[in-house]
């Protein structure tokens, strides 16, 4: 037999083993109040070789790739910064040098 778990509106917890034939609770145990049936997220794992471990979400994983994709924004930023800093000083070099060259072949 299943175990159903339920919540009065007084937030009081509790457990009822009952037949899945059995009508559901109505009223809390401790203080008659209406109840409603809490629902739990049912854990499923597929297993064979169409599926890979990384298809099943963790929190530890969740934090992981969090973590990456802020690091690799970061250094993507900086990458970019790195090549604008590059192409300003590149752009300033030849056009101080390009500006030497026709004054030194007039």
């Amino acid at each position: 037999m299943p175990i159903y778990e339920y919540r009065c509106e007084n937030g009081h917890l509790f457990e009822v083993m009952q037949k899945m034939s059995d009508p559901p609770v109505t009223s809390c145990e401790e203080c008659g109040a209406p109840v409603a049936r809490v629902f739990h997220p049912v854990a499923v794992h597929f297993k064979g070789s169409g599926f890979y471990n990384t298809d099943y979400g963790t929190a530890k994983r969740k934090r992981e790739t969090e973590k990456s994709a802020s690091d690799g924004a970061d250094k993507q930023d900086a990458k970019q910064k790195d090549k604008t800093d590059a192409k300003k000083a590149d752009s300033s070099t030849s056009s101080s040098s390009s500006s030497t060259s026709s004054s030194s072949s007039d």
